[in-house]
């Protein structure tokens, strides 16, 4: 812990959430505070450590987006080039003006394979389909790939896990390599993120933590069978904290896109609720004089990830849960604590 804060009401945060997951603080480059909470595999009372590895669901859309943008500057598309035009799958639904703008911004108006305004719970998803037949971006198509608009395209911006799925069979179809071996390439061998990857629930490689998910009786159970076996391009990477801290200052310092792409890839590009917005890097907070932070968060049954990066301080936040909740709240403290001491 860095002995210039008190981090003294954050410990007594965690224990009131009784959080259970990993932080971590980053700014100009020194660590302020990393450290883990809870148990990663409560049978064995496998405690969390900074460098335990953890589910962040659509917290890695970020590395997706990334990706394509690569794509986009090595001139093998454009952020107007139509899916129909780089992708070989059946869509008869879809419209054929569909972008991969639009698919970045999610103002596709496609339908979302996990409807929120149809289902509560995303682990509802595999009472009718087999989670076990999920391991890459091909196997979601059945469950999309026959549906009808939902909005016309380009009117407004609706969250959209879809969108993603389809961008990573773009990345594919573009870069000819599997989605996660491209990722792994391009992004985690590249910076240093040697604990990252896109790992199947069946094969997990050391300290991983299990996400835990509260019964109604108060019991909990693992999440081993409410999500897709392998994650992919909507969600589902397997970070540390500590890595996560590691790519924020290796984007930001130019080493994953060049100077030109990065001023598009942090553009607010759609109006999302009064000061946030929406564009290729994500959601971000944004004011007359520019961004003030930039905002990742990721949920699914038993996974929790918050972070936020502020520009004007070079200060990542970063919280991995393997847990529903509390990771929301950790964060704000470590925002309390932090922000006010700049």
């Amino acid at each position: 812990m860095n002995k210039y804060m008190n981090w003294t009401s954050l410990t007594e945060k965690q224990k009131e959430l009784q959080f259970s997951g990993s932080i971590h603080v980053r700014k100009n480059g020194t660590n302020l505070i990393s450290d883990g909470f809870g148990h990663a595999i409560r049978s064995e009372q496998i405690k969390n450590q900074p460098q335990t590895r953890f589910s962040i669901a659509s917290g890695s859309k970020i590395f997706t987006s990334i990706a394509i943008c690569k794509l986009v500057e090595e001139g093998k598309l454009t952020f107007d080039t139509t899916i129909k035009n780089c992708l070989r799958v059946a869509l008869p639904y879809f419209d054929d003006a569909i972008t991969i703008h639009h698919l970045l911004t999610h103002t596709s108006g496609i339908p979302d394979y996990f409807d929120e305004d149809k289902m509560d719970d995303y682990e509802e998803l595999w009472e009718t389909f087999p989670m076990y037949q999920v391991r890459s971006p091909k196997d979601f198509l059945p469950m999309f790939q026959l549906e009808k608009m939902q909005d016309k395209v380009g009117r407004t911006f609706k969250y959209n896990n879809t969108g993603y799925i389809l961008l990573g069979l773009v990345v594919e179809a573009i870069s000819g390599m599997d989605f996660d071996a491209y990722i792994a390439k391009t992004i985690f061998t590249k910076i240093g993120m040697t604990n990252s990857g896109y790992f199947s629930v069946d094969e997990l490689p050391e300290n991983v933590a299990c996400g835990y998910i509260e019964k109604p009786d108060g019991a909990v159970k693992t999440n081993v069978f409410s999500l897709p076996a392998k994650g992919g391009p909507d969600g589902g990477a397997y970070v540390t904290a500590h890595d996560m801290g590691i790519f924020w200052e290796a984007l930001m310092n130019g080493e994953l896109l060049s100077a030109e792409m990065m001023r598009n890839f942090m553009a607010p590009q759609e109006p999302v609720d009064e000061d946030i917005f929406y564009g290729y890097i994500g959601f971000m907070e944004s004011n007359e004089q520019g961004v003030v932070k930039f905002i990742q968060m990721g949920y699914d049954p038993g996974v929790n990830y918050r972070s936020v990066y502020y520009p004007e301080h070079d200060l990542t936040i970063i919280v991995c849960s393997n847990q529903s909740e509390g990771a929301y709240e950790m964060l704000k403290e470590l925002e309390r604590i932090t922000v006010n001491e700049i």
